[in-house]
Order: C-alpha cells, then sequence, then structure tokens
C-alpha cells in the first residue's frame, strides 16, 4: 500500500495528533486502521495509551506523563512506514433495527417532502445502504456514519431541538447515525433504533469500532418494542458478519 504523507503534531503535552490528508475517503480510513493496529500490536502499550481514529487523523493520548513530542514523533513515522508488516484487525458489519413510525421518524415527512421521495422510497434508501463508522464521538457511542447517498443528503437542521430522544436515528448532510442517549442535537430525526450503542458496564462499553460497517433494516413497532425489552434485560442478539475489507 502506497503511504499518505502525514502532519505529526503535538496536541497538549499529554497528547500527539497524526494527521492523513484532509479528505474523506475509505482508502485513508483503511490506512489508519492498518497503522493503529500496527501500534496496538507492536509499539504501544495500550492500557496506558487511548488510540483514537477518526476521519483522517489518529490522537494518541498518554496520560500518565508528558509525552517526549520529538522522541516520539520520529518513531510514529518509522512505525508508519514499517506498519504494512501486519494485518489490520478484523471490521464487521452490524445489522441495526429501525422503526421509521411517525412516533420516531418526527422528521421523516419533512425530509421526504424536501428531498422530494415518498416515505416508503426514503425508508428503502436508507436501508439498502451500508455505511463505514468513520468516527465515534459527540456522545459515548455516537456513531459518524459515511456513505450516504446523494438522494438523501439534507442539511442539518436550523434550530437544533433541546431534547433529542435515545436512539433517535437522524440525518445530516452526508452523514446518518444513532443518538446514544438523550441530548440536544440538530439532525433530522427519520426512526429510532432499540439497540443501546454504549453501555459504560460492559467490558467494550461500544459494541462498534471505527472503520466497521453498519446496515439498517425496517421493524415494526411491536417488533420495536419486543427488540427494546431483549435490550434492557441483556438478551437482543446484535447480528454481526465479518468484513472483509
Amino acid at each position: 500500500m502506497s503511504k499518505y504523507p502525514l502532519s505529526i503534531r503535538p496536541f497538549g503535552v499529554h497528547a500527539i495528533l497524526v494527521e492523513w490528508p484532509n479528505e474523506v475517503q475509505e482508502a485513508i480510513l483503511d490506512d489508519i486502521i492498518q497503522f493503529t493496529s500496527y501500534l496496538e500490536s507492536n509499539c504501544l502499550i495500550v492500557n496506558k495509551w487511548e488510540i483514537v481514529p477518526a476521519y483522517n487523523s489518529v490522537t494518541l493520548v498518554l496520560r500518565e506523563q508528558p509525552i517526549d513530542f520529538d522522541k516520539l514523533k520520529q518513531r510514529l513515522g518509522q512505525w508508519y512506514q514499517e506498519s504494512d508488516s501486519v494485518a489490520a484487525r478484523q471490521r464487521y458489519l452490524w445489522r441495526l433495527p429501525v422503526c421509521y413510525d411517525i412516533e420516531f421518524g418526527i422528521d421523516i415527512n419533512e425530509v421526504s417532502e424536501k428531498l422530494q421521495l415518498s416515505v416508503s422510497e426514503l425508508i428503502q434508501e436508507h436501508t439498502s445502504n451500508v455505511y463505514t463508522v468513520y468516527g465515534i464521538g459527540f456522545l459515548p457511542g455516537f456513531m459518524y456514519l459515511g456513505g450516504v447517498p446523494s438522494r438523501l443528503e439534507i442539511p442539518r437542521k436550523s434550530a437544533p431541538r433541546l431534547n433529542v430522544q435515545k436512539g433517535s436515528v437522524g440525518l445530516a448532510s452526508k452523514q446518518t447515525g444513532i443518538y446514544p442517549q438523550e441530548s440536544p442535537g440538530g439532525w433530522n430525526i427519520i426512526g429510532n433504533c432499540p439497540v443501546s450503542m454504549f453501555n459504560p458496564k460492559n467490558d467494550e462499553p461500544c459494541f462498534v469500532s471505527v472503520g466497521d460497517k453498519v446496515q439498517f433494516f425496517g421493524i415494526e413497532k411491536a417488533t420495536y418494542d419486543l427488540h427494546k425489552i431483549e435490550n434492557e434485560v441483556g438478551i437482543y442478539k446484535l447480528d454481526k458478519t465479518e468484513w472483509d475489507a
């Protein structure tokens, strides 16, 4: 794999920011995941370092002590050149249920009108696509999913809501995502997912990783209610398959 020109700079005294070209490309994300896999398996003590990949960057955080920037910058450049020597971590496709009923999809009629699609066409477009997890942030477990079809691209709402329901599925520009908890938000809400995206009690609080894939499938309200109960008692079985990049 050809290497990209990297920018490596301090991000405070406890962190370093490594940046790829400022573009949203899956090839760049693949390269980032390859590099972070190499760092985790060969270079950094994982329980001491926090490694945060997103879009076109990786932030490395060492909370125990200040970072010797010049020394680590040189090492990172060398490690990046060596990173093709290991396989990137396994990525997965997660299929997640969404109820698009108007009770949950409070903006779905407005969105369908603005996009000049029927509600059924909108749902078909949203569920037929496979999305890439480019970042996790804003809220713990909030996935920024890229790869939205051009027919579904719609700007954020001009006035954000003070309270968006947990599980709300939204659209904003070229992205879609799920609100993992109640919060303010300005995305256009078209449905709700009954599966919790973040649980601090779990060994892995967020089961999805950057670079994974997500596909939604529509469910009726009765099925939504059932899955919500299954999720709350811990017996909901996630639909997960290996993704070959």
